[in-house]
């Protein structure tokens, strides 16, 4: 039975940015914001899907201010003074020695804590709220930082080189206390982005060791510009696409690759209840491109930017106010004809498994089987352009119903033939007909369990 699409919140907003296509929006929260860019003021207001007042607080600088309010239309008449034009005792601003104050009084009481909170080792013994979930995943640093700490950290680290670009913004490689850190530059154009992972971040408990560990989210001014930033623990083996395009896997590898993003998945897919608990999550732009792996040759998910949120209690479905898209070249068919249940958090699920299979067919390719090995291409690099369109996909995969080509070498391994049934199942083009996260970890579990039982023999 899906959830019926309820709105965000019957909270009534004034709403002026771009995203907005009426002069109003429902959502949790309202906001104004406020930017100085060349000499330039700027000032608009909407609303946020979810009660993330706390990050409203940001102290208010020369360059940027936003303030939040919980009451209908109530950021119609609300104002902002930049540093400088407005009187503290009103609630404008946080004076700039008090800022300083406060940093210097909490951050060092804090930084040994933190660090083994941002920094913990990836050996040990499982610490898993459930063990359906995580029997055998150990979890990782998540979400939870004070936000003040946030702001403290993300002041502190000097950015060392950019280690990745496309239409997101920058991703850099910075250094916080002698740790590297991913330090994710959005562009101007998808700030709704950076706004939705600020959210849930902030808002679920995401910690699990292959969801990519969260540090930390700031507006920050750097060179005249306000920036936002979304801080994260680095992992110098980069994103999964980059990865295959420089290392042939051995059958091992690929397995483990393959559990630990399905391991990440089925954490976010699955509700989990109690104090300790998160909504399910949908990603929704589940890619190679979005998937790091980390030293152990695990991996972990990142860009919740377009991630959905379901609570079965509350039977509420929280689809955030994104206008972008995911990546077309990992749409599921019934994303490309349109026919997909927006109002049903069932479906999303199911666009995840779609892309998940196009995931395992990346890695398959790029395992050695018998001495052969193919070069790394992208799902439907012989169908389609390098920059595919909505049309060339929608055909494609609708019109012709294509699938990407399984190589005939890996029927010849035991591992990769179950791989290769494990894609066909999640490539139905009915999408009630795919596989769950979860049959699908358990029978990778299985897989794992027949490759180690011989080692163990030996």
């Amino acid at each position: 039975m899906c959830p019926l699409l309820v709105p965000a919140e019957e909270l009534l907003c004034a709403c002026d940015v771009p995203h907005c296509s009426q002069p109003n929006c429902t959502g949790k929260v309202c906001f104004v914001s406020k930017r100085k860019e060349e000499g330039t003021i700027t000032q608009h207001r909407g609303c946020f899907s979810q009660n993330i007042l706390e990050h409203c607080q940001t102290p208010v600088t020369e360059q940027y201010g936003m303030r939040c309010c919980k009451s209908r239309m109530c950021n119609a008449e609300l104002e902002i003074f930049l540093q400088g034009t407005g009187a503290w005792g009103r609630g404008d601003e946080l004076p700039t020695w008090l800022e300083m104050w406060l940093g210097l009084k909490i951050v060092p009481v804090l930084t040994q804590h933190v660090q083994s909170h941002l920094f913990p080792s990836e050996k040990g013994p499982p610490r898993c709220p459930q063990d359906l979930l995580n029997d055998d995943c150990t979890t990782g640093s998540g979400s939870g930082l004070p936000f003040l700490v946030q702001r403290t950290v993300a002041r502190q680290i000097t950015l060392m080189e950019c280690v990745g670009k496309g239409r997101y913004g920058e991703v850099w490689r910075g250094v916080w206390h002698g740790e590297s850190v991913a330090v994710k530059i959005f562009s101007s154009r998808d700030e709704q982005s950076w706004f939705r992972e600020t959210e849930i971040y902030n808002t679920v408990l995401l910690r699990h060791d292959n969801i990519l560990g969260f540090i930390a989210s700031d507006m920050t001014s750097r060179n005249s510009s306000t920036q936002l930033w979304l801080i994260t623990h680095y992992h110098e083996n980069g994103s999964l696409y980059d990865y295959l395009q420089r290392t042939a896997l051995d059958v091992e590898t690929c397995l483990g690759l393959a559990s630990s993003i399905i391991c990440g998945l089925v954490h976010l897919h699955v509700e989990i209840f109690g104090t300790q608990g998160k909504p399910a999550i949908a990603h929704r732009d589940l890619k190679s491109r979005n998937i790091l792996v980390k030293s152990n040759r695990q991996c972990c998910i990142a860009d919740l930017g377009l991630a959905v949120m379901h609570s079965q209690g509350s039977d509420y479905l929280d689809i955030g106010n994104n206008p972008r898209v995911g990546t077309k070249r990992y749409m599921a068919p019934e994303v490309l004809s349109e026919q997909i249940r927006t109002d049903c958090f069932e479906s999303y699920k199911k666009t995840d498994i779609w892309a998940y299979g196009l995931v395992l067919w990346e890695i398959t390719r790029r395992t050695v089987v018998n001495g052969i090995v193919e070069e790394y291409r992208p799902p439907f690099f012989d169908a389609v352009p390098s920059d595919p369109s909505f049309e060339d996909m929608k055909k494609v995969v609708c019109v012709d119903q294509q699938t990407p080509v399984i190589p005939n070498r890996l029927f010849s391994d035991s591992v990769l033939s179950a791989l290769a049934k494990i894609m066909k199942e999640c490539w139905y083009q009915s999408p009630s007909a795919r596989l769950t996260a979860l049959r699908i970890k358990k029978t990778l579990k299985k897989l794992n369990n027949s490759v180690e039982k011989p080692k163990a023999e030996q």
